[in-house]
């Protein structure tokens, strides 16, 4: 057992702390209510292919997390690709796997793309297929605005979602947040 910690890299801070059900999650209210297309995509009793997300918004607003939340929530199975690294190769792959899954488990996986704005528009549109064909729950992240970055044929069948940073005020409820941000000398108590 101790030779087996030897080879494996430790967690990232981030993810080991990283909300596991919505519940968990703090903030994006706006876009977490009860009854939200977000709360729907995550329920696992829902029947029918799901809706593919664009999530826009600034670094550190949760868009992996969201993503990640949603396919565990549902039960479906959850496949990360970067658009910085990935390609054309990468996305077909992708479709040729979530066919077979789709076929043994009747639940379309959530493909998460990260950055898709770095997606040059003939990357994107290897997605249209598996995204009309429902093979896919495409849950996309941007720091770009999507109406610029995104082709028309993704956004029309993709519902947009604006996440926002959260707000920290001192004195707030539970004593105020003192973690340090950029800007912001915490002086202590």
């Amino acid at each position: 057992m101790a030779s087996d910690s030897l080879f494996q890299a430790p967690v990232p801070l981030a993810v080991a702390l990283r909300p596991t059900s919505l519940g968990e999650v703090i903030g994006q209210g706006h876009v977490l209510g009860e009854g939200s297309p977000l709360r729907l995509l995550a329920d696992p009793d829902r029947e029918g292919p799901g809706s593919s997300v664009i999530l826009w918004g600034p670094p550190g607003t949760g868009k992996t997390t969201l993503a990640s939340v949603i396919a565990r929530s549902s039960g479906r199975k959850f496949v990360e690709l970067s658009a910085v690294t990935a390609g054309v190769k990468d996305v077909r792959d992708v479709m040729n796997e979530a066919r077979v899954e789709g076929e043994l488990t009747g639940r379309a996986p959530v493909l998460f793309l990260d950055e898709i704005h770095r997606f040059s528009k003939a990357q994107q549109d290897a997605l249209l297929p598996g995204v009309e064909n429902g093979l896919v729950v495409l849950i996309a992240a941007t720091t770009e605005n999507p109406s610029f970055s995104v082709i028309a044929p993704l956004l029309s069948r993709s519902l947009m979602v604006t996440l926002t940073p959260r707000e920290y005020s001192p004195g707030g409820a539970a004593g105020g947040d003192r973690r340090p941000r950029p800007g912001r000398e915490v002086l202590p108590e």
